[in-house]
């Protein structure tokens, strides 16, 4: 027989879980637990149960992953999967500023070679007028 939906408890039965705590707890506290929960890959942090309006981290024992599960005042769990790296106390590599080419020309030389260029177009420009003259 159910009440509102929950199943149906007999008198004392509040009483017997009491009673079924250890000495030395009051009633309404949770066991002291690991401030770290391992579980086994996103298989084992979906299997892991938590009672209703609860959020824990769950650290992967196999990746560097945490499981941000939480329930809602149902139980219906959601679960963010959030990844972490290690860093190092070495300061990061800064990328290297490209190499100059040391293959490079001097102004002097640029005008030089281009003087070169002028001359033979102007050659073959009177190569080719010598040609149509002919």
């Amino acid at each position: 027989m159910a009440y509102n939906g929950f199943p149906y408890q007999p008198m004392g039965y509040q009483q017997q879980l009491g009673q079924m705590q250890p000495q030395g707890q009051q009633p309404g506290q949770g066991s002291p637990q690991s401030p770290i929960i391992w579980v086994s890959g996103e298989t084992g942090a979906k299997a892991y149960m938590l009672a209703p309006n609860t959020t824990l981290p769950l650290w992967d024992s196999e990746n560097q992953v945490i499981y941000l599960k939480s329930t809602d005042a149902s139980g219906m769990p959601s679960m963010k999967i959030l990844d972490y790296t290690i860093r190092n106390n070495t300061p990061p590599i800064q990328e290297k500023e490209p190499e100059v080419n040391a293959d490079y020309v001097t102004h002097e030389e640029f005008k030089k070679f281009e003087r070169s260029i002028r001359n033979q177009i102007n050659k073959l420009k009177k190569e080719e007028k010598d040609e149509q003259s002919s």
